[in-house]
């Protein structure tokens, strides 16, 4: 129902800034739950953010709580992850997925749709 491509990834130094974009195809898109995940070599696929479809509701890992913020714009189809005051281990594949409302957030099995990733490199 809406294919996803992420965009904005990059390498930066620890401390600073980078802002990724998922834009979606469908006109539908305003109906989705959007989640953002990342997934470093070797490891597990993790939860990193969520936001409702109406943008009213956003959901945080731990370990990004206070220094990443999601939000969407639905008449640009386009949600972003403003990640703030980067740290190494904030390096990974991020990836975006959207399905319909479900009260499950942070399983990347409750998902239905997935963008292809962008490399995030935080450098000590």
């Amino acid at each position: 129902q809406v294919q996803l491509v992420e965009s904005g990834g990059g390498l930066v130094q620890a401390g600073g800034s980078l802002r990724l974009s998922c834009a979606a195809s469908g006109r539908t898109f305003s109906i989705y739950d959007v989640a953002w995940f990342r997934q470093a070599p070797g490891k597990e696929r993790n939860f990193v953010a969520r936001i409702s479809q109406n943008g009213g509701r956003a959901n945080y890992a731990d370990s990004v709580q206070g220094r990443f913020t999601i939000s969407r714009d639905n008449a640009k189809n386009t949600v972003y992850l403003q990640m703030n005051s980067l740290k190494p281990e904030d390096t990974a594949v991020y990836y975006c997925a959207a399905d319909r409302w479900s009260p499950v957030i942070t399983d990347p099995a409750r998902y239905a749709y997935w963008g292809q990733g962008t490399q995030v490199t935080v450098s000590s």
